[in-house]
């Protein structure tokens, strides 16, 4: 099969690969299409240490070919992920509690385990979270990682129906952030972009107050205009953005950080206790995170902005990922 790997030269390459044998409780997948994130940019420039020969990619859906002894919950046709939270232990504190994304033995797609970047793809049935009938295969690759982050990170935030919630950087997270915000959760949103043509999409899908940093204070804006944001996720990946989000909340405000900027941010102490400010990661989201996202990917409340590419494309996408050209999510297509 045809397969996309990170090289030791910090550059994707597509190479043909042999499959092992399945072993007890894997299904083996017929891949569609796998979505590019910039956590694969990441691995592919080994930011995260050295990952040569494994096959990227934690976007993936595929339809099940084959299963092995021992599954119970996958059958031969299912449409199923392959996402980053791709294996946990199923026995320690974070397993048992609903925080299996903690794990500390967690397997990561197309990091610590080869990923959806390819023609068929290897999982563990019961971490593979099956795709509702009525949604399209290249948006719920978008949603496997970046939707389900967004709608994990909401969730975070403690943001309820009619309050504000400020969303920093409109890039393929933001915008899907923005949707569930606005259409799941009924929050009245506030986008937050340097980048003006991000700020008009976010208007064409409800935004309620946009705010360019280089032009204003965020926080000044955002006290001024609705008396300060309830919540805030920042997928952006500069410090300035977390800080500026922090200056934005209200009194009792949570930030839930999604971005993975190299700096730290800077805290008032102070403000945090005095205001009750709380700060919270979030990372990407459980198995029932996104059988719940996909759920109102399939009712349409959550629409994906995607674009289809061949898998000969990849560094390509990752240079215009890295100049930040790309609108929406870059789709690998793996059936042609």
């Amino acid at each position: 099969m045809k397969a996309i790997v990170a090289t030791q030269d910090k550059k994707a390459a597509v190479v043909d690969k042999e499959l092992r044998p399945l072993n007890y409780g894997e299904a083996l997948l017929d891949m569609e299409c796998c979505g590019v994130c910039h956590t694969d940019m990441h691995v592919m420039h080994q930011d995260f240490g050295d990952k040569t020969g494994v096959v990227l990619g934690h976007e993936g859906i595929g339809v099940v070919k084959e299963v092995a002894k021992g599954v119970t919950t996958l059958k031969v046709g299912d449409r199923v992920s392959v996402a980053w939270f791709f294996k946990g232990c199923g026995h320690c504190e974070y397993c048992t509690t609903g925080r299996e994304t903690l794990c500390r033995s967690v397997l990561n797609a197309g990091y610590t385990a080869d990923g959806g970047m390819a023609q068929e793809c290897i999982v563990p049935a019961d971490y593979a979270v099956k795709v509702p009938e009525g949604l399209d295969s290249m948006a719920a690759s978008s949603i496997t990682c970046a939707g389900v982050t967004c709608y994990k990170a909401i969730k975070e935030s403690g943001v309820r129906p009619g309050e504000w919630i400020l969303i920093s950087g409109l890039g393929g997270l933001g915008n899907l952030a923005l949707q569930y915000a606005k259409n799941v959760f009924q929050a009245k949103v506030i986008a937050v972009d340097i980048n003006d043509e991000q700020l008009e999409f976010a208007k064409k899908f409800g935004a309620d107050l946009t705010i360019n940093p280089l032009r204003e204070d965020v926080g000044e804006t955002v006290q001024r205009e609705c008396g300060g944001a309830h919540g805030a996720v920042v997928t952006a990946v500069g410090k300035s953005a977390f800080n500026g989000a922090v200056d934005a909340l209200r009194a009792g405000g949570t930030l839930a950080a999604v971005g993975l900027p190299t700096e730290s941010m800077d805290l008032n102490i102070p403000r945090l206790v005095l205001d009750g400010i709380r700060v919270v990661g979030s990372l990407v989201g459980t198995r029932k995170d996104l059988e719940e996202a996909f759920q109102f990917g399939a009712e349409g409340k959550v629409v994906p902005q995607c674009q289809s590419r061949p898998m000969e494309d990849i560094n390509d996408i990752f240079e215009e990922m890295e100049q930040g050209k790309i609108r929406g999510r870059m789709v690998i297509d793996l059936k042609h």
